[in-house]
């Protein structure tokens, strides 16, 4: 991979040479998946809009660099990113071609909570934290946005030294209707607490652990890895005897493994969608994939009230 990238993709340092933003115009922005890129568009909003990496269906844990990326990269000199425990792909090209930009890793930006890596896909009422690598999803937390926001705002202003009262500025008022939204979903979801369910991956930890939900396992550890007979009995055996009342598949991956663990169990079967795939980018998607997260919880758990 390291060696395909670099013959595709390094004779562009070379040709790519931006010049730098002129006063009043904000520079080029990239973020890599598309809740930074909301969180970062609200920010930037009335100044200018940042780049998107990964959009549409696909994962960030399968996606490969393409060379449009690559010019993406070279260009930017502001680029926002989770961190290598998420974005691996990302890790030689910021390191190659990056070396101009500004790169603000959010996963441990100050403010931040990062829970750990839940062990295996069968969770037990343990506190779950045995693995020693944390999860990088650290987005469904609505505090960890907040937190994000404010550190998206000081590393913008600090490069675009010209627009940093407006930067700051769009950031007291998304942090303002991120707050107000996970108010309205604590209480949304509080009928839900307490009903186990399965997801697909564990991509979820740090929603679950903000509004005390009870999830019982994923169906896999790794997305793009197989999931052999095996580990579906078990799963199939989990889900009957911890009473797990639904099984939720998402968007980025093909239903197969959701639909042979559901078959004759009479467990329902829900989507969640950590990224948005079908929403369009900008900054409203943060807001709308948080509140899809609660409808499908709700919709599907609620059911069996």
């Amino acid at each position: 991979m390291k060696s395909r990238f670099r013959g595709l993709v390094l004779p562009l340092l070379a040709l790519l040479i931006a010049a730098p933003a002129s006063a009043g115009t904000a520079p080029p922005v990239l973020a890599t998946i598309k809740p930074v890129h909301s969180l970062v568009a609200a920010v930037m909003a009335g100044v200018g809009t940042p780049e998107l990496m990964i959009g549409g269906e696909r994962s960030e844990h399968t996606y490969e660099l393409k060379p449009s990326d690559a010019q993406k990269i070279a260009q930017a000199r502001v680029i926002f990113w989770i961190g290598p425990d998420l974005e691996t792909f990302m890790t030689t090209p910021v390191a190659t071609l990056g070396t101009r930009a500004m790169l603000v890793t959010l996963e441990t930006a100050p403010g931040v909570k990062r829970l750990r890596a839940r062990h295996g896909g069968l969770w037990q009422d343990d506190g779950h934290d045995h693995a020693g690598s944390y999860d990088p999803h650290i987005w469904l937390d609505p505090q960890n946005a907040v937190a994000m926001t404010r550190a998206i705002a000081g590393a913008l202003a600090k490069a675009d030294p010209a627009n940093a009262a407006r930067y700051r500025d769009n950031a007291v008022k998304s942090i303002a209707a991120i707050e107000a939204q996970e108010r309205k979903l604590a209480a949304a979801l509080k009928p839900v607490r307490g009903k186990p369910y399965i997801v697909f991956h564990d991509a979820y930890h740090y929603f679950e652990a903000r509004f005390g939900l009870s999830p019982a396992g994923a169906v896999t550890i790794a997305p793009g890895r197989p999931v052999g007979p095996r580990r579906i009995a078990a799963l199939r055996q989990e889900a009957e005897s911890r009473k797990a009342l639904c099984i939720f598949r998402e968007p980025q991956f093909a239903p197969r493994l959701v639909e042979t663990i559901e078959a004759g169990t009479g467990i329902r079967v829900g989507v969640l969608d950590p990224l948005g795939a079908d929403i369009a980018p900008g900054p409203g998607l943060y807001a709308t994939v948080l509140a899809r997260l609660s409808q499908s919880l709700i919709r599907c758990l609620d059911k069996h009230t």
